[in-house]
């Protein structure tokens, strides 16, 4: 991506060593909580790292932790994480000219959500989250919440390329569209009065009209700012296809059960990111008409 002279998004909100954030330290704490609770002695020991945490630099006992994510551009681990952080920041921005820009040719406003950079653990108004659980967005506090070393989970499923990083980052801001729209009230009210199977379903088309909103933003970026370089289209396609449940279903060793996806298949992810992304257009990402594409 030529991404590198793009406005920096002023919605960045950096809590990544910050112990408020729940990241650091305290996140690793919380973590061996569980298993420690399990016997008086582990009681003791939570207790004296918590007083060791709170009274000094209780940081430093995790210092050697996990690398920084890979680099955006070379694919290598080891580079600084404030580029990646820069790249994040740069998606943003621009995500931010595309809907605020539809929102406004609609007749409307769009107001931008706050991306939230965080380490291991984070608490938002959505409880409390660990970055196993990959990038999220909280409807509740209009946030995304990144762990920047997805990065490296995303070449681990096969998907490298800084474009694979942007479709899941423009995926969690499709997510925040729905939610202006009042598509994502909707469904969960939807999903709370049906079985599980159902709820599934409707879960899925969530997931991929915010895989074709991902697609729409793509189109413009490339359209009227010229983001995209040859071979990033294929990048965000190979992401999409590469977090299809099959595909992770596959990865952890079960057996594939559409009933239970909740996101969409790799070809069902990949094909309304690429629909968004040949149309432009938002009424193209219907998703709720049926899943047969």
């Amino acid at each position: 991506m030529r991404w590198r002279k793009g406005r920096r998004s002023s919605n960045v909100e950096d809590r990544r060593g910050d112990s408020s954030g729940m990241g650091g330290g305290l996140g690793n704490l919380l973590a061996l909580a569980p298993l420690l609770l399990r016997s008086k002695k582990g009681w003791l020991i939570l207790a004296a790292l918590a007083v060791f945490y709170f009274f000094f630099d209780g940081n430093q006992l995790f210092q050697d932790g996990p690398p920084q994510p890979a680099s955006v551009d070379s694919g290598q681990p080891g580079a600084p994480g404030d580029e990646v952080a820069e790249f994040v920041s740069v998606v943003l921005a621009d995500t931010e000219d595309t809907w605020s820009e539809l929102f406004r040719a609609a007749g409307s406003q769009y107001t931008p959500p706050k991306l939230v950079l965080y380490e291991e653990m984070v608490r938002s108004a959505c409880g409390m989250n660990s970055a196993a659980v990959g990038p999220f967005y909280c409807p509740m506090d209009s946030r995304v919440y990144l762990d920047l070393r997805f990065l490296n989970d995303l070449q681990q499923l096969g998907a490298p390329g800084d474009f694979a990083f942007a479709y899941v980052i423009a995926h969690e801001v499709g997510h925040h569209v729905q939610n202006l729209m009042g598509v994502s009230e909707k469904v969960q009210q939807a999903r709370a009065q049906s079985d599980k199977v159902t709820a599934n379903r409707l879960s899925v088309m969530l997931e991929l009209q915010a895989d074709c909103f991902a697609g729409v933003w793509a189109f413009y970026a490339h359209r009227d700012r010229q983001l995209l370089e040859p071979g990033d289209l294929e990048e965000g396609l190979a992401a999409a296809a590469a977090v299809g449940d099959d595909r992770l279903q596959q990865r952890s060793g079960r057996t594939v059960s559409p009933d239970a996806f909740t996101h969409g298949s790799a070809r069902q992810r990949s094909h309304w990111f690429g629909r968004g992304f040949e149309s432009g257009d938002v009424n193209q990402c219907n998703t709720f008409a049926g899943l047969d594409d």
